[in-house]
């Protein structure tokens, strides 16, 4: 039985599970995770009935779970995902000789979504990345390189991407003769996010890196921190907070409950969130950190803890996609002690035993979109 703490239910999006949702304008899209589903576009602009207006599919072996729509422009990955819900999944040589990269479609028409172009890369593809409106900030797998690193992609001419600059940790060009300190991918970019001449970097099992993109032919690291180890979880998500709290600022972080650095350690706690104070970039601090009731003090099974907030933080008060904990409203105004202040933990899709949460938005309503792994898409608002 559904719980809502703070929060009224509004509609639900019948889709299969996803894990990215944006609204733009009236419209919704979708980006889904497992099969061919692609992405969806759903008109919502009666939150109560939304109705599906588009897909574009994908083919067998490629990845589309993020999506993401400025000036008319809809950017969606493609990837070969790393692992499929269940064991590792060995792909074909055909589902492997897929092209990987990013598309980029004309969605000036959202009910009639047109391929521009897609912008090709190495290896599994492109995993995440955000987009505003002119540069997209990319976290690809590059040719002679060990794991995703960091790209700029200008699309000023959509039709015609061209790169603009990279950043990579040291140790991740092999073909330039690098040696990297850690094993395998597990230093690599997860997701940047700009703010001003900023990027904040999520690297996995390498932590949090903040950019200088003043050039953005040669971005520099400014400032960096990583806990794991100790802390088994990779970081997920490092998004700026756009104002002061007590004239400091701030840099929310969310490692993900999934793939510990240590698959033994998992037992100490589940992933949760953390307040690092970034006042002086050179030398972040973390001054705080929240977990959902409940979760600590026994052995939990991944995707229990924490995922990521929205990404676009405009108040104190900050929603989160919180996997089997569903939608938690976490008040971040006083950063050393976050608190809870709201919640949704909606049923599980059909077949599944627990909820899981994957990504958030926000509307220009006020509106909140909480997007499920396996199934649906959840619309609230805030009571």
């Amino acid at each position: 039985m559904a719980q809502a703490k703070g929060v009224r239910p509004v509609g639900y999006i019948d889709v299969v599970g996803g894990g990215q949702i944006v609204v733009d304008g009236n419209y919704a899209y979708v980006a889904h995770i497992n099969g061919t589903t692609g992405t969806t576009v759903v008109e919502v602009s009666d939150p109560k009935t939304p109705r599906q207006v588009a897909n574009i599919p994908t083919n067998s072996g490629i990845h589309a779970h993020k999506v993401r729509v400025e000036n008319g422009l809809m950017l969606v990955n493609r990837e070969h995902p790393p692992r499929r819900k269940g064991p590792v999944t060995t792909f074909t040589a055909e589902e492997m000789a897929e092209p990987v990269g990013l598309g980029i479609y004309d969605v000036s028409n959202p009910t009639k979504p047109r391929e521009i172009t897609m912008w090709r890369c190495a290896g599994n593809g492109v995993h995440r990345f955000t987009f505003d409106g002119r540069y997209a900030y990319l976290s690809p797998e590059m040719e002679g390189y060990v794991g995703n690193i960091v790209l700029i992609l200008d699309l000023k001419d959509p039709a015609r991407p061209q790169e603009v600059g990279r950043w990579w940790m040291p140790g991740q060009w092999l073909a330039g003769g690098e040696t990297p300190s850690w094993k395998g991918r597990a230093h690599r970019c997860h997701h940047p996010i700009r703010r001003g001449d900023r990027l904040y970097v999520s690297y996995w099992h390498g932590g949090c890196v903040i950019l200088d993109i003043s050039d953005m032919s040669k971005p520099k690291c400014v400032g960096a921190i990583d806990w794991s180890p100790p802390f088994p979880w990779p970081t997920h998500s490092c998004v700026p907070i756009p104002f002061k709290i007590y004239g400091r600022d701030w840099m929310l972080v969310c490692d993900e409950d999934v793939l510990p650095l240590d698959p033994a350690l998992k037992k100490e706690m589940a992933a949760f969130m953390w307040m690092v104070d970034i006042t002086d970039e050179t030398r972040p601090m973390p001054v705080g950190s929240f977990q959902v009731d409940g979760v600590n003090g026994k052995e939990n099974d991944e995707m229990t803890g924490c995922h990521q907030p929205i990404e676009d933080i405009k108040t104190a008060e900050v929603p989160f996609a919180w996997f089997a904990q569903g939608l938690r409203f976490i008040d971040i105004s006083n950063p050393h002690t976050p608190r809870e202040v709201a919640s949704y933990v909606y049923d599980p899709a059909p077949g599944e035993k627990r909820p899981s949460a994957n990504d958030v938005f926000v509307d220009k309503r006020g509106l909140v979109y909480v997007i499920d792994r396996v199934r649906g898409v959840h619309i609230v608002e805030r009571i």
